[in-house]
């Protein structure tokens, strides 16, 4: 089943407004909750972990739902039209950033976070599973996914590019105070009046995701309207729950992705939380993290549209394997590279890659696997597929945050203590570990998933026959 470039552009916005929030949460949340709100590090990092297992625990119930939905639109689009403005709401709340301290904020920031995780998930889970059902080509999938992950790495783009540019400026037009003291590294960091900043910071953020929020719906009623479903389960599929979950665990390709997936947000997690931190103290230039984002993700998104033809000529396992031994590899690299901070985008951009294929292959492969159950198991749950795969991924991250959050409060490092810049920077523990969780750890994880894909078990020609006896099958019940 081909599908239009509308229709793959369109499935694709739905990505970029998804990582409005997704971006948000993953690059500046512990940062926005101890250097802006300056909650202490156990609450910062407790209440991330507690939203994503939250999310987490939503990701199947939302899939188990959603494979049950039977509309006029289909099983997945409905959620995309009724979640969209909660999706904004959840997410301004999240970030609004009210003049409380102590108790009383963390009261305030933990339902608020744990509601922008729970819609997220009941609009995200379905968007995810939409991909799976529009077409069941693989290849066909991973140039949708191309697009998708082009899309996404936009939205990236103008959340870990851009975002603190766009606070410093709303936030400091909304304190009256002076844009270039915000703007300026050095000035923001000895301006007397530290309460004033401290205010433009909250309202930047407030404004910035205010503003997101009313596109990401603009942006999910597009995908809404532009898409549409085409597999659909076997009619002779029954409704049994315990019968989906007991062939999702003899699914051997969707166990193998789930462990890949779980080990790459551990590494995602540990990495995105470290740049700011990495930059404001060892590179002792908060800003210039802004331009390695940027780079990083202009990599990214060139790199992405290989990935079709690349799959095509290789397979998607065999280039798995390799874009995670690559980017591994540089990962590592950017240990070694210091505070040079030419090489650190250097390896950053070949880093980012190598691995950019890898991006929208997981979700090609984890389509691959829902039909892999229909094929094997005479069962299609491609909701379930997706969101417990997407569970996993979010307990990754909870652990990768866990561990980003443990090692810093091991070494010492305390918010509110109210330490300053140059009394973090002389802690030589501190400063050691920030320096390997940026590069040896995330380089390390990932290059281990070379090793879980090698169980891998869906090859080109794999593919090729479960899709044919998969059509006929369809076919035959039609008559």
């Amino acid at each position: 089943m081909k599908l239009s470039v509308k229709e793959k552009v369109g499935y694709s916005l739905g990505d970029t407004a998804s990582h409005f929030v997704w971006d948000m949460v993953n690059f500046w949340l512990i940062f926005y909750y101890t250097e802006v709100l300056h909650i202490d590090t156990f609450w910062a990092v407790t209440i991330p972990i507690l939203g994503t297992i939250m999310d987490a625990v939503m990701d199947p119930i939302v899939g188990i739902w959603a494979d049950r939905t039977d509309s006029k639109w289909g099983k997945f689009r409905p959620y995309l039209l009724w979640g969209a403005i909660p999706f904004a709401v959840s997410a301004f709340l999240a970030f609004f950033g009210p003049n409380l301290t102590g108790n009383a904020l963390v009261a305030y920031v933990l339902p608020t976070f744990i509601l922008l995780r729970i819609i997220y998930a009941v609009v995200n889970i379905p968007y995810s599973s939409l991909g799976a059902v529009m077409t069941n080509d693989s290849n066909e999938r991973a140039g949708l996914n191309s697009y998708r992950f082009v899309a996404a790495n936009v939205g990236q783009l103008i959340v870990s590019g851009f975002a603190l540019y766009v606070v410093y400026y709303l936030g400091a037009h909304a304190v009256n105070l002076d844009y270039s003291i915000m703007s300026d590294d050095a000035a923001r960091s000895s301006y007397a009046d530290q309460e004033l900043v401290a205010s433009a910071y909250k309202y930047g953020f407030r404004y910035l995701v205010g503003i997101m929020g009313i596109i990401s719906i603009v942006l999910f009623f597009i995908t809404f309207r532009t898409t549409k479903e085409r597999v659909a389960p076997a009619a002779r599929q029954d409704s049994n729950l315990l019968r989906d979950f007991k062939y999702l665990f003899m699914n051997r390709p969707w166990i193998v992705l789930t462990l890949v997936g779980i080990v790459s947000f551990i590494m995602f997690a540990i990495q995105n939380i470290s740049i700011t931190y990495y930059f404001k103290y060892f590179m002792e230039a908060e800003s210039k993290c802004q331009l390695f984002n940027v780079l990083g993700t202009v990599a990214l998104i060139i790199a992405i549209p290989f990935t079709k033809p690349l799959v095509v000529r290789f397979g998607g396992k065999n280039l798995y394997i390799v874009c995670s031994l690559l980017s591994g590899l540089f990962f590592c690299l950017l240990y070694f590279a210091g505070t040079n901070y030419v090489l650190i985008n250097v390896f950053n951009c070949l880093a980012k890659i190598s691995y950019a294929p890898a991006i929208s292959l997981l979700w090609t492969m984890l389509a691959d696997a829902a039909d892999y159950g229909d094929w094997k198991f005479n069962r299609r749950t491609t909701g379930l597929c997706l969101s417990a795969a997407v569970f996993a991924q979010k307990i990754g991250w909870s652990i990768g945050a866990a561990l980003f959050g443990f090692f810093l409060s091991t070494v010492g490092y305390d918010p509110e203590a109210n330490l300053t810049v140059e009394a973090v920077r002389s802690n030589a523990e501190i400063m050691n570990c920030i320096h390997i969780l940026f590069g040896i750890v995330p380089g390390v994880l990932y290059a281990s998933c070379a090793i879980l894909l090698a169980f891998y078990n869906l090859d080109k020609p794999t593919l090729a026959r479960m899709k044919e006896e998969l059509e006929a099958a369809r076919a035959e019940e039609v008559k």
